[in-house]
């Protein structure tokens, strides 16, 4: 009887030392790397330079997917049905006043409804795009509609609120670091327990950002020609916030007509424009027969670049080169 109860302990130890072996050395690997992937929060974002802010701020604890594909507009993209159907597994989506947005937002929103919207607009006073000849021939277009006072009122009162609000708020290192905090915020609501990662990860890239900002505050305080054409006003925050001047060929989606491309080629000569600017993201026919009116060049400078935080002190640097080159 001692010898069979001795025979059981054993067989019972030993199925214990199997167990706790298989799960210290594959179970516990198998749970501990499934708890990881689960632990990550899905987040949404429209444009590739939220993802770096992302990034930044929630490390290895986000997961972060980006509606506007590489080389597409945010002006006019269009989800794919994919992108959609994944918004079902999203804990958060951070939208940034891009105009795409606007017409799919609520489709967006009604994807999942327990997902969490973040605007990283809050805060941020946005700035009114250029808008020389567009407004005037868009009301034209509504006339058949509406009363033409009652109309102009609407149109413009509308305008102001959205689309005439300047949506490159991400090209500001000053207004990043309210977009900083603002997905710092969302984190934490999402994440409590990360806070700490989270504040520590905030208080670096801030960091980062002061830096930045004087390099490119040194970089290009001794410009001579402050003055810069591009296609797409993109880089209006960038020029206010170091006391440069954009002039854009192209607003609200409207090429210049043969009049208006005759008075650019006159500013560009009496500005004595070398180089005019222009994004992968649209075409440049205007730029380029600007540029050989008068005799500038058409440099590709990327607003939507990934990496941002190289890509502004590359583009500060660009900005240096070519605006010293005034003769």
């Amino acid at each position: 009887m001692k010898r069979s109860r001795l025979t059981y302990l054993i067989a019972l130890l030993s199925s214990a030392t199997l167990w706790v072996g298989c799960s210290t050395s594959e179970e516990t690997t198998e749970i501990s790397s499934a708890t990881a992937t689960e632990e990550k929060l899905d987040i949404t974002v429209s444009i590739l330079p939220q993802k770096y802010f992302v990034e930044r701020i929630g490390g290895d604890t986000v997961e972060v997917n980006v509606m506007v594909e590489p080389g597409a507009s945010p002006a006019t993209y269009e989800p794919k049905p994919e992108q959609m159907k994944a918004l079902s597994d999203a804990e958060a989506y951070l939208r940034i006043g891009v105009p795409f947005e606007k017409s799919w937002m609520s489709r967006i929103e009604s994807a999942n409804q327990q997902m969490k919207l973040v605007d990283l607009t809050q805060g941020i006073d946005r700035r009114e795009m250029s808008h020389h000849h567009h407004h005037e021939g868009e009301a034209h277009n509504h006339d058949h509609h509406h009363g033409k006072e009652e109309h102009d009122h609407d149109h413009h009162e509308e305008e102001k609120e959205t689309a005439n609000l300047d949506p490159h708020i991400w090209l500001s290192p000053e207004l990043v670091k309210k977009q900083a905090e603002t997905i710092y915020t969302a984190l934490v609501e999402l994440n409590p327990e990360k806070e700490t990662y989270y504040q520590e990860n905030l208080t670096e890239f801030i960091s980062d950002l002061e830096n930045l900002d004087q390099n490119i505050e040194e970089t290009l305080t001794d410009l001579e020609q402050r003055t810069f054409m591009v296609f797409h006003p993109s880089w209006g925050y960038f020029a206010e916030e170091y006391n440069l001047e954009m002039i854009p060929i192209e607003v609200g989606g409207t090429e210049p007509s043969a009049a208006e491309l005759s008075q650019f080629i006159k500013q560009a000569k009496a500005e004595e424009i070398s180089v005019i600017f222009v994004q992968p993201q649209f075409g440049v026919r205007s730029a380029e027969a600007i540029a050989k009116s008068v005799n500038a060049e058409v440099l590709e400078i990327d607003p939507l670049a990934e990496n941002w935080l190289e890509n502004m002190q590359s583009v500060a640097t660009t900005f240096d080169t070519v605006l010293s080159e005034k003769n």
